[in-house]
């Protein structure tokens, strides 16, 4: 087993809206526009301060993926990195993937000095997922989410 975790390209585009696809599907049974979904991949390649798309390649292949959005923190004086957008192929769960994208992105967060830690929000029902979160020391939080989405609701 080789995974190599590096930052996403524009040439990965097209493999992480169909993730997005996938995973929107899989958890939360959405259909998103696809011609929508690829121009938001595009912009955060793009532009970096919008976030980081990062690609776990498992024997060369794309495994998996998640994504990295910022929340400023002025109780911290700090930043907090978002992890979003996570998606393994069915077939690369359980073997390391997702652990190989959280432990390099809490590296290159911690090696930074002005990120005060790492968050993510997780769909009440996917009890695999937060199984994996807490493996890799992750705490349900004491705060509850509330949004408006103005786009997709």
């Amino acid at each position: 087993m080789n995974i190599l975790v590096r930052q996403a390209a524009a040439s990965d585009a097209v493999t992480i809206a169909d993730f997005n696809a996938f995973m929107a599907k899989e958890t939360e049974h959405l259909v998103l526009d696809r011609t929508h979904l690829q121009k938001g991949v595009e912009a955060m390649i793009a532009d970096s301060s919008k976030g980081l798309y990062y690609i776990a390649e498992f024997d060369g292949k794309v495994a998996g993926q998640l994504m990295i959005t910022y929340e400023w923190s002025d109780w911290r004086n700090a930043t907090f990195w978002w992890i979003q957008s996570v998606y393994v192929l069915p077939e690369y769960r359980k073997q390391g993937v997702f652990r190989a994208l959280y432990q390099r992105v809490a590296s290159l967060a911690q090696e930074r000095g002005d990120v005060c830690g790492l968050r993510l929000y997780v769909e009440e029902s996917n009890k695999r997922a937060q199984q994996a979160y807490e493996a890799l020391g992750m705490k349900l939080s004491h705060y509850r989410m509330m949004d408006v989405d103005f786009v997709l609701r």
